[in-house]
This record gives C-alpha cells, sequence and structure tokens, in this order.
C-alpha cells in the first residue's frame, strides 16, 4: 500500500483508519457515514487530505528564515511559489507507540537537519470515542537550544457528495488573514460586513477559501468549534479546537479539478503561515520542554 501500514480503530458508531505514511488521518465515518473526504490505501494523500503539519503548518516564504542567531534555508517544497509548504513529516514513515481498539499513538523522531537543526520527538494520539475524535499532537525538543515550533492538520470535512455551496458553514472567528499572490500573510482585515463572516450560520454559495481566520470565539473551557451542515439532508460535522490552536486555515480546493469544492478543509493551526520569519504565536520549545494541542471531529 502506498501510505504504508493502515491502523484501524473503532468506538461509539465510530471508525477511523489512520496511516503510517505521515501518521494521517485516512478515514473517519460515524454508522458508516463518512465526516472526512480522505484517500483510499492504495493513494498518495491528495492535496495534503489527512496529513499533520509539524513543526510548521501552511507556508514559509523562500523557506528562508532567522532563529537563534542563525540563518537557516529549508528546502522549497512548494517550488510554484518558492515557499516551504506544511512541515517536515507528512511523508515520513510513523511508528507505533501502542495500537488498542479505539486508540492509536504513533511516534516518528525528527533528526536535526539543513534548514531545521533540531531533534524532536513527535507524538500523535487518535482516540475514538462516543464523542467522536480527539486527536492530540505533541512534541518534546531533544536538543541542547531552543526550536521554533508549530503544529497544525489537514482535515477535509464532509457532510454529503457536494458540491460544498449549498452547505451552510458556521466558523466562529472575527478576523481573516489577508495574503499575496504566494499565499503569505500580509496584513487583516476584521470580517464584519465582508463575504468571510460566517460567525452566524449560512450557505457558503460561491465563496473560494484559501484563507486563514484568527480571533476565534471560545466556549467557557477555551474550545472554539466549526459546524458544517447540509441542510437537504440534516448531516453535520463539527470540528473543534483547544486553545493551543489560534489560527484555522479553511480551504475549498478550487482549481483541484474533480476536487474542487467537492468537501471543505478546515486546518487546526497553532501559528499561521511565515510564523518562522514573523514569530507570530511561534512556540519557542526549550530543551527538554514538551508542546501539545488537541483537536477533534464529531457528527451532528
Amino acid at each position: 500500500m502506498l501510505s504504508g501500514e493502515q491502523f484501524e480503530i473503532e468506538s461509539g458508531g465510530y471508525r477511523a483508519v489512520v496511516t503510517e505514511s505521515g501518521g494521517a488521518l485516512r478515514l473517519l465515518e460515524h454508522d458508516g457515514r463518512r465526516l472526512l473526504d480522505g484517500f483510499g490505501d492504495d493513494e498518495i494523500a491528495p492535496a495534503g487530505r489527512g496529513q499533520l503539519l509539524m513543526p510548521w503548518p501552511n507556508r514559509i516564504r523562500d523557506g528562508a528564515y532567522t532563529y537563534g542567531g542563525r540563518d537557516l534555508q529549508l528546502p522549497l517544497t512548494e517550488p510554484a511559489l518558492r515557499n516551504a509548504s506544511h512541515g517536515l513529516v507528512r511523508w515520513a514513515a510513523w511508528s507505533v507507540e501502542e495500537h488498542a481498539a479505539s486508540s492509536v499513538s504513533l511516534t516518528y523522531r525528527l533528526m536535526a537537519q539543513t534548514g531545521y537543526p533540531w531533534t524532536l520527538d513527535l507524538r500523535v494520539v487518535y482516540d475514538l470515542s462516543a464523542d467522536g475524535l480527539t486527536v492530540t499532537q505533541s512534541a518534546t525538543n531533544l536538543a541542547s537550544t531552543p526550536a521554533p515550533y508549530a503544529s497544525g492538520a489537514h482535515p477535509y470535512l464532509t457532510v454529503g457528495d457536494g458540491p460544498v455551496d449549498g452547505w451552510e458553514l458556521t466558523l466562529p472567528a472575527a478576523t481573516r488573514s489577508l495574503v499575496d499572490d504566494r499565499l503569505l500573510p500580509v496584513g487583516r482585515e476584521d470580517v464584519e460586513g465582508t463575504a468571510y463572516d460566517f460567525r452566524i450560520a449560512r450557505p457558503i454559495r460561491g465563496i473560494a477559501f484559501n484563507d486563514a481566520f484568527t480571533d476565534l470565539e471560545r466556549d467557557s473551557r477555551g474550545v472554539a468549534t466549526v459546524h458544517l451542515s447540509d441542510p437537504a439532508s440534516g448531516r453535520a460535522v463539527v470540528l473543534w479546537v483547544d486553545g493551543a490552536h489560534r489560527w484555522l486555515q479553511v480551504f475549498s480546493a478550487d482549481g483541484a479539478g474533480a476536487a474542487a469544492r467537492r468537501s471543505l478543509a478546515v486546518e487546526p493551526m497553532t501559528a499561521q503561515a511565515d510564523a518562522f520569519r514573523s514569530g507570530e504565536d511561534l512556540v519557542s520549545l526549550a530543551p527538554g520542554e514538551d508542546f501539545t494541542a488537541a483537536w477533534g471531529i464529531r457528527a451532528l
């Protein structure tokens, strides 16, 4: 299988499959209904589907940044836009730490390398219950100096066969990041009065998304929740993020051929694009320090 070994878990009517390749979430369903637009076990995850984005999500301009007094250069993994994109572990072979009926934990040691001269122990836990899926991503800095770090993930939510235009979205975000033609931040705007104000549920219609949102409305536990629903069928799915996630990237995959507007990626991110350069919301992991962030998905 192109995505390596497959790790299936089940509980409370939910079933998920996680892959050795990238520790990715390939499938998530509830009572046989798909909650994710994933990929087949004989596919390479297309367009980041279900992948983990560590030690940074989104993009770094020119792959170049300065940290700890050193000028560093990452490989340009998005050459068309001259960016370093979505971290260093999307295609790595993750190892099983523990695999039970309802949960699986995977680990990967990211070795120091050109452009990122720190060694991190990375871990992800996928846990199913009657409340849905909880994903916990963590990192420990094994290096002798502080390491820059942020994390994210790339699930595509679905409530039917699409397109997304007839679906309703609730996105509890007050601010949208503005980007240039390389999809890198150049400013931000209040969503009030714009086409991107989805704080109250409304149809997506023709809105094209490839945008990061912040200033998230949260409940008393610090949790922010996104709802996606299909009024025609009554199907709905929820994605939630904890307080470590300051940002949500929303992507409708316009221009992706047959997959365009078929589902809606809602990507938890602890920092937005170019955080290695801007420093905004970037974590500085001290030697031996851990950082953990959690998010999840459930059916309604």
